[in-house]
């Protein structure tokens, strides 16, 4: 692992009016690395995915991303920068197709027609069943296939950071463990992820590297083996 980490985040604080969501927390990215937040529901998770994207102002702190500052950029420039989020709750374009929903993805890219058309086919090997249904809208996808249809079109932007958040969220188990054994296999060619989820024992089980935040407060971090094993992890989320 490189000492410097590809995404550094120093003193984040976001506001809504006067209620402060995040107070002040860092943390980093480090190049090939799963790392999770965990925490209740309510703790500043999402809050936190939000400001990293651009999509929520921040009220202080420092974001950088591969030695650039990222603080002030517009969403879209983020994306172009390499940092790309899957939205909590999926957020597919219901009456668009697969396909059309995937080439949406590619919107920020500059390179041609041909390395887009093999990113794609790479996505479809990841998930088959998206290339089965690729002509069909995306409405009426299942929640596991809109899952995987959400995480295909965050790929076709080529991030080098991928946020996703809460992506097993109202999933069934055997869904939710295809997922995750996607982000593995993601993880493993080489892609940086940082999960957001409520699924704590399972993002502690994939995760090199984890942070709990409670009420906007960073309040412990280690690998996510260590975490698993943390008595007040196991008292807190996972049932003692």
């Amino acid at each position: 692992m490189s000492s410097t980490p590809l995404l550094k985040v120093e003193g984040l604080k976001v506001s809504y009016g006067h209620i402060e969501a995040v107070k002040g927390i860092d943390f980093e990215l480090h190049d090939g690395q799963i790392t999770t937040l965990v925490g209740a529901n309510g703790a500043g998770k999402s809050t936190t995915l939000l400001a990293l994207s651009g999509l929520v102002k921040k009220a202080a702190g420092r974001v950088v991303l591969d030695g650039q500052d990222v603080t002030q950029l517009s969403p879209h420039r983020i994306v172009s920068g390499g940092m790309v989020q899957v939205a909590e709750g999926r957020a597919t374009l219901t009456t668009l197709t697969v396909h059309e929903n995937l080439e949406l993805g590619a919107y920020t890219r500059s390179d041609g027609r041909a390395q887009r058309a093999e990113d794609l086919e790479r996505i479809y090997t990841l998930f088959p069943r998206l290339k089965e249904r690729t002509g069909g809208l995306a409405g009426n996808l299942s929640g596991g296939e809109q899952q995987m249809l959400a995480i295909g079109r965050a790929l076709m932007a080529k991030p080098r950071v991928l946020l996703l958040d809460e992506p097993s969220m109202g999933l069934a188990p055997i869904i939710v463990q295809d997922i995750f054994r996607t982000l593995r296999e993601i993880n493993q060619a080489g892609l940086t992820i940082f999960l957001v989820e409520q699924n704590v024992r399972q993002a502690l089980k994939i995760a090199d590297r984890a942070y709990v935040i409670e009420t906007g407060k960073i309040v412990l971090e280690g690998s996510g083996r260590d975490l698993l094993g943390n008595p007040k992890v196991q008292d807190a989320y996972l049932g003692g």
